[in-house]
């Protein structure tokens, strides 16, 4: 009769080499992707030029105040939303007034498109 004390050493051989293998595939493919990273493109955006352009011709208006404030509130929330929907397809987006380097493609118009898009989809019911 076969001693059966020998299949769980066997058997835990076999599992730690195929644990062994799943490592390193894993670490191949881990290494792979760190390798073949393609850097992501990184844009700019004149937040605060973009938010103060609203604050003067809100300011200009003959609003209520509330009315001011409630805008307000609406597209700072949007601008929130549009730099960071601008950034979920793998673009850093910096705040120009806070970047001191080389020259970067400005995304302004991009966000001010975006803002507005917003703004326009909340006015209606």
């Amino acid at each position: 009769m076969a001693d059966r004390t020998a299949w769980p050493s066997l058997g835990l051989k076999i599992a730690a080499i195929l644990a062994g293998a799943g490592v390193l595939l894993w670490a191949g493919w881990i290494t792979r992707e760190v390798y073949t990273d393609t850097p992501r493109p990184i844009v700019s955006v004149r937040l605060a030029e973009t938010i103060g352009g609203f604050v003067d011709e809100a300011a200009r208006t003959n609003a209520d105040p509330e009315t001011v404030q409630a805008a307000s509130l609406a597209y700072l929330q949007a601008a929130e939303a549009a730099v960071a929907e601008m950034g979920e397809d793998g673009r850093l987006v910096l705040v120009a007034e806070a970047v001191l380097g080389g020259p970067i493609e400005d995304a302004t118009p991009e966000l001010e498109a975006r803002i507005a898009a917003k703004l326009a989809a909340e006015a209606q019911p």
